[in-house]
């Protein structure tokens, strides 16, 4: 019976502080919680902000503020280069308020984060054909908006870490003996990324490359 009463009083304790806590964080206003998420951003306390957002995001959900809230929160995260969570922010903004002004900025910032986590050729090229992938979008979406004038660029950057991915691993056949892998990766290097420093490289190395998978052939 006593532990029985111990239990019922540490449910009722627990239940207490919680509703005590709910209490204390509602007694900000939306308005409080957007100027301290503002301030902290500002003096680039970006965990801070994220967390000032939240409560005004979580709290006041039908706030004017919340909008605004929900696009901070990506922003601080990207800020933060925590890239995946910024881009799963910037995904939902989208997918919640698919009409707002702000969808270009957001699709840029998509692009933006993938972009940063392009790495060098011979590593995982996803990050770039992601990239280039929100860019082309933003394009054919908003062609007329200022982030999509500046998409041209980055997307050709994107190509060359791709073309110069393939080139890579083509090499590579091509050193290990793998000739008609290597062949394959030229010509397609030479049909999907013409114009570039990796195609006429490719296009130079393929009479060398066929005849060797020739010779292998013989062999």
């Amino acid at each position: 019976m006593k532990k029985l009463l111990f239990l019922v009083c540490l449910v009722f304790f627990v239940s207490g502080c919680a509703l005590f806590e709910d209490s204390r964080r509602m007694e900000k206003t939306a308005e409080q919680l957007a100027a301290e998420g503002s301030s902290a951003f500002m003096q680039e306390k970006y965990k801070n902000a994220v967390k000032a957002y939240t409560d005004l995001k979580d709290w006041y959900p039908f706030s004017k503020y919340a909008i605004l809230a929900e696009l901070k929160i990506a922003d601080a995260h990207f800020q933060l280069k925590e890239y995946d969570q910024a881009i799963l922010a910037y995904e939902q903004f989208e997918k919640m308020h698919p009409r707002n002004e702000a969808v270009p900025y957001v699709i840029n910032q998509i692009g933006i984060s993938w972009y940063n986590q392009m790495d060098t050729v011979d590593r995982d090229i996803t990050p770039a054909k992601n990239a280039m992938a929100q860019f082309k979008r933003l394009m054919e979406q908003f062609p007329d908006n200022e982030y999509a004038k500046k998409a041209p660029d980055l997307i050709s950057e994107c190509i060359d870490k791709i073309a110069g991915h393939e080139l890579y691993v083509a090499k590579f056949y091509m050193k290990t003996g793998r000739y008609q892998g290597a062949l394959k990766r030229f010509e397609y290097i030479v049909e999907y990324y013409p114009g570039t420093d990796q195609s006429e490289t490719a296009l130079n190395l393929i009479p060398e490359c066929a005849a060797l998978a020739e010779a292998a052939k013989k062999d």
